[in-house]
């Protein structure tokens, strides 16, 4: 005999734009995984999940230069970012600036490895820092977040 699903739980009450952008800072400051979301020039689409730091304006990662991800960070400048799940999400649209290992302030580069328990520092091949500036942000749990789900636009914050 099986047992009967649970029944769908009523949705949790909008939260305030400023909730949102409170609760987006913080997955962005205690996060450590974000998927990475970018496009080859010709449009072919690729999708990882690379290790973040936020440092309160920007996100860092690292990804060898060579990699689909590395091409295309370099190539086109842009990246779309996803944090959380399906019901609790934080879409980031940012403009990216490539860096080589070398050129990243070493209290920065021990600050990654620190919280992200990887440092590309310490491998052979060619890994570069990508700096990620939020331009647009996005957040919303459930349909009725969707109005007002815009946090910031052209990288300013809304509330």
């Amino acid at each position: 005999m099986s047992t009967p699903p649970d029944p769908p739980r009523p949705p949790r009450p909008p939260r305030s734009r400023a909730q949102r952008r409170h609760d987006t800072e913080q997955r962005l400051s205690h996060d450590v995984d974000v998927w990475v979301a970018s496009a080859s020039p010709d449009g072919s689409p690729h999708l990882v999940p690379l290790s973040f730091d936020w440092d309160g304006e920007a996100l860092w990662a690292a990804t060898p230069a060579s990699s689909p991800t590395g091409r295309n960070l370099a190539a086109t400048g842009s990246a779309r970012l996803a944090l959380g799940h399906t019901r609790d999400l934080a879409l980031i649209e940012g403009d990216v600036e490539v860096l080589g290992l070398d050129a990243l302030p070493p209290h920065l580069g021990d600050r990654f490895a620190a919280r992200t328990g990887f440092d590309p520092r310490t491998l052979t091949g060619p890994y570069r820092w990508f700096r990620i500036t939020p331009r647009r942000v996005q957040a919303w749990r459930e349909e009725n977040e969707l109005a007002g789900r815009e946090l910031m636009r052209d990288g300013r914050w809304l509330a």
